[in-house]
């Protein structure tokens, strides 16, 4: 029975590629609904779209490409791949045949083809009033960024695949290959609804790729306490917006020994608004201070300067739990103080908060919250 079931991609590659095609793009799609947007009701007719998407050409189309079509622009492309690696390497010939593969696909086929289409497919599902040139001028826009992506992940995984799959298995080394990617974007972005069409994507783009480095940064980033040999001074400033401030104030604290850790600098229409946590030697502490309040260039800053403890465990209960929260939303009145009301009557003490305006789908104005908070009370899921 297993021999006869192991025989299936074999003796039928292009409904075994098809099948698994189809199957990965649904499972992508429902893993995107479920994790990263976190539906409540799976719509089935966004996911029937993606499917066919799956089935038609990632399944029918690069099959097509991949087997027939590469089969006989390269004559000896399989028997290339079922040869060990010694001779593989001994072979010229085959060497060059796989590079003509590995370009044709990753240099012709997906900026000519799949990227177009792939575009056009998510303008068509994922927007109300679907737009395909508005989808074209996107890619346009887009590509440099989405195809240094795509080369960085899928070059290496195309000389593998076509290297060392079998011809029946190319199309599943592709969709599992892309099942991953999504799993990856899907864990490391949880709820980030924000991104959720460059989620979908089953090949790395510009915008995906970025994602990934953020939640490693996430993932790896560790904030610190003050450092207790160090004094720490909070400087704040606003005034008109000109050109060389941030350098200005850099400078200055720089030339007086000081470290800049945390800060927050913003164009607020013509004001211009900064905050930076700097740690400095203690004796040099005053120094810092009066350089900044001599400083003739930034007397429009208005900067002041105090200091700062650490906080006093004694009377602040320690933390039990620390949570990050991204909120997203049309952009109405009184949003950010519902989610801050919020917080608070959960005895819970914001970190850091940060509010901004997205453009959303069908060029929506989006509110955008993302806030680090901490409480010294357990929560259930319930609470959560």
């Amino acid at each position: 029975m297993w021999k006869n079931l192991a025989q299936i991609p074999v003796r039928h590659p292009l409904a075994f590629g098809v099948g698994v095609s189809t199957v990965k793009t649904s499972a992508s799609d429902l893993l995107v609904q479920v994790v990263v947007e976190e539906r409540k009701e799976i719509d089935w007719k966004r996911n029937a779209a993606f499917m066919a998407f799956g089935c038609f050409y990632l399944g029918g189309v690069q099959y097509a490409i991949y087997v027939p079509l590469f089969g006989r622009l390269f004559p000896n492309a399989a028997k290339f791949a079922a040869k060990p690696i010694g001779e593989k390497l001994r072979d010229g010939k085959g060497l060059a045949a796989l590079c003509g593969q590995v370009f044709l696909d990753q240099f012709v086929h997906h900026p000519l083809l799949y990227f177009p289409v792939f575009y056009g497919t998510r303008e068509l599902v994922m927007n109300d009033e679907p737009d395909l040139m508005r989808s074209m001028g996107t890619y346009r826009e887009n590509m440099k960024e989405d195809l240094e992506a795509l080369w960085k992940v899928w070059v290496p995984s195309t000389f593998v695949n076509f290297a060392f799959m079998p011809m029946w298995a190319r199309i599943p080394w592709v969709a599992g290959t892309s099942l991953l990617w999504t799993c990856i974007l899907s864990t490391m972005r949880g709820g980030d609804v924000t991104h959720k069409q460059d989620i979908e994507a089953p090949f790395p783009t510009g915008s995906t790729l970025t994602l990934v480095k953020e939640g490693l940064d996430e993932i790896f980033a560790s904030p610190v306490d003050l450092d207790r040999s160090l004094a720490h001074v909070c400087i704040s400033g606003s005034g008109p917006d000109r050109v060389g401030h941030v350098a200005k104030m850099a400078r200055t604290v720089a030339d007086a020994g000081g470290s800049v850790t945390h800060s927050k600098m913003i164009r607020l229409g013509q004001e211009f608004t900064t905050l930076m946590h700097v740690g400095i030697e203690p004796e040099r502490r005053e120094e810092l201070i009066n350089s900044l309040r001599d400083n003739k260039d930034l007397k429009l800053m208005n900067i002041r300067a105090s200091s700062l403890t650490r906080r006093q465990t004694g009377t602040h209960p320690g933390a039990i739990v620390g949570l990050k929260i991204h909120c997203v939303g049309p952009d109405r009145p009184g949003m950010l103080a519902v989610i801050a009301e919020t917080i608070a009557k959960r005895n819970m003490s914001i970190e850091d908060i940060a509010t901004q305006i997205r453009r959303g789908e069908g060029d929506r104005r989006d509110f955008v919250v993302t806030a680090e908070v901490v409480t010294s009370e357990h929560m259930d899921e319930e609470h959560m």
